[in-house]
């Protein structure tokens, strides 16, 4: 295990793993797909087993009681043997191996969920250093902690037979009177309870190193706060960038916004602080709409374009204030300004001579 670098104290990001992920990198233990197989295959092999028994057992006799007598060794009735054994053999053992295969398949699934990469196949020539190689196998942590792990594997796996043994010994002399079929089923019993008593400890050992092996992938996958601020910057984009666009867009719509007010009705002040610019269509919407506003400079800018193109000015501080905080360029006003507003286009229409084109409210 390589000495890892202090300053990467961050939890990885999900587009950190999902690097890792796409060059093969997954956190997966060993231990607990090998020894969930061994459970599964004595499972498999227990339920089983009765069928392969009788199988094995019609086999034998009708190989060696009926056929044997009557069996012309030429080629095609050897190859019609083979066959014939093959297909009785493989009756027995398939399910077996299938079962294994697939709780294989799901456990590797649950591991490491759905990946498809070929880059853990492509050769790495970094890793062929041989200095590297065999710091890796002899002064490694991980190497180490291997070590000490499959002696004491090797310790239960031969300590438990033993034991089991030992405490069978005394049944072995009524075994000399025992019929082949009971002296089959002792040593099946007698090996499950093996297996079993030697799986306890394996299952603990398979915990344990799950769950360090996701503990492992995490800690080698911490990042600098570097690190994570420029992929936060990526992902979110530069927020020089994104200030500079944001003033682009206001400079943009502030543009448009001061070419709509020549064609504003009115013009509602505060008078010097605020400026909102309204016009009224009846035909393009129900109310007056908003098509300019501001504070301060933007204010007077607007009330500079309206006195340049004739567009009358109102001073009205509640209804001028009123507008700025409630209404939004390009959207009608609120229903309860209408009755305000309406009175003052009334008031600019009839001054003009002409009745106004719709009623506001």
């Amino acid at each position: 295990m390589p000495q890892k670098d202090p300053s990467r104290t961050e939890k990885p990001t999900p587009k950190q793993i999902d690097r890792a992920r796409k060059k093969g990198n997954v956190p997966k233990s060993a231990e607990i797909s090998g020894t969930l197989n061994v459970l599964i295959g004595v499972i498999i092999t227990y339920i089983w087993i009765r069928y392969v028994g009788e199988e094995l057992l019609d086999l034998l006799r009708r190989f060696f009681l009926y056929e044997i007598d009557a069996f012309d060794p030429t080629p095609g009735n050897i190859y019609v043997l083979f066959i014939s054994m093959s297909a009785s053999v493989a009756k027995m053992v398939l399910p077996i191996i299938l079962t294994i295969g697939v709780c294989s398949y799901i456990v590797q699934r649950l591991q490491v969920g759905k990946l498809w990469t070929a880059e853990p196949l492509r050769p790495k020539f970094s890793k062929m250093n041989p200095l590297n190689g065999i710091k890796r196998m002899f002064f490694s942590l991980g190497t180490l902690g291997r070590l000490f792990k499959n002696m004491f594997k090797a310790l239960v796996i031969g300590l438990v037979p033993f034991l089991v043994l030992r405490d069978e010994m005394p049944q072995f002399i009524t075994l000399y009177y025992t019929d082949a079929a009971g002296l089959c089923l002792y040593i099946l019993k007698t090996g499950f309870r093996i297996v079993l008593y030697s799986l306890i400890p394996m299952v603990i050992i398979a915990v344990i190193d799950l769950i360090y092996t996701r503990w492992d992938y995490i800690e080698n996958l911490k990042m600098t706060k570097a690190e994570v601020k420029d992929e936060q910057r990526q992902a979110e984009g530069d927020p020089t960038i994104k200030s500079k666009q944001r003033q682009k867009m206001f400079q943009m719509a502030k543009r448009r916004m001061m070419q709509d007010v020549p064609k504003a009705d009115v013009v509602i002040t505060n008078p010097t602080h605020i400026a909102v610019a309204l016009k009224y269509d009846a035909v393009v919407a129900p109310a007056p709409v908003v098509l300019a506003k501001g504070a301060g400079r933007v204010a007077e800018k607007i009330k500079e374009i309206a006195r340049a193109n004739n567009v009358p000015i109102r001073e009205n501080k509640p209804l001028a204030r009123a507008l700025f905080q409630q209404a939004e360029i390009g959207e009608t006003i609120p229903k309860d300004l209408y009755h305000a507003v309406a009175a003052i286009l009334a008031q600019l229409w009839k001054q003009k001579g002409r009745g106004m084109p719709g009623r506001a409210g």
